[in-house]
């Protein structure tokens, strides 16, 4: 009887801890325009809300210089089927950026590699679901020659592109791409070609 009673308890602390490191990585970090932190909102609440919040988006390039795309899962809660950058998320807040790039580099695609800081700059998209997307977003950039292995929970497919190609498939396939993703694409474009290089 001992034993059960222990084994309930265990399982009720587990649960309860499990739910609340659920909670508790499940927010974004508030910021002002200067990306000075304001505090943190759960995740959904600040897209609803269209917060500004910190984010980070992972540019993996291979050998010979071709960008690593990922379709995002069909399951997501927003932009679900659409082609993006190699991944992208949030930070959490005992996180330096680069940290917080390798770790969703490895839940997302399945690898970790070196990461370098580039550019950073704010963007605001709104999506067809209410939801926001109102972000800080820092530019991490890597390199990577073998195959990822994709948590399909996170990525329904991937693969490599040069970005000349991408170029002309955003033009003339639009809507095929998340809106952040053809931002950072048209408005830092040289810069992107320089990391590759």
């Amino acid at each position: 009887m001992l034993q059960i009673s222990l084994f309930v308890l265990k399982y009720k602390l587990f649960c309860t801890f499990g739910n609340m490191k659920e909670k508790v990585t499940n927010y974004v970090i508030l910021v002002d325009e200067n990306d000075n932190p304001l505090g943190t909102m759960e995740k959904i609440e600040a897209h609803e809300k269209a917060k500004l919040h910190r984010a980070f988006s992972v540019f993996i390039y291979n050998s010979n210089k071709e960008l690593m795309l990922q379709q995002r899962a069909l399951s997501k809660y927003h932009t679900p089927g659409l082609w993006t950058n190699t991944c992208c998320s949030h930070q959490h807040l005992d996180e330096t950026n680069i940290e917080a790039g390798k770790r969703r580099l490895q839940e997302e695609m399945g690898f970790t590699t070196e990461l370098q800081e580039t550019i950073s700059f704010i963007y605001k998209a709104p999506f067809d679901n209410g939801l926001t997307e109102y972000e800080y977003d820092y530019i991490l950039v890597g390199e990577y020659d073998d195959d990822p292995n994709p948590n399909p929970e996170e990525v329904n497919a991937w693969k490599w592109m040069k970005l000349e190609d991408i170029e002309v498939d955003i033009r003339e396939n639009p809507e095929k791409y998340t809106e952040w993703f053809k931002i950072i694409f048209e408005k830092h474009k040289s810069e992107m070609i320089k990391s590759s290089t």
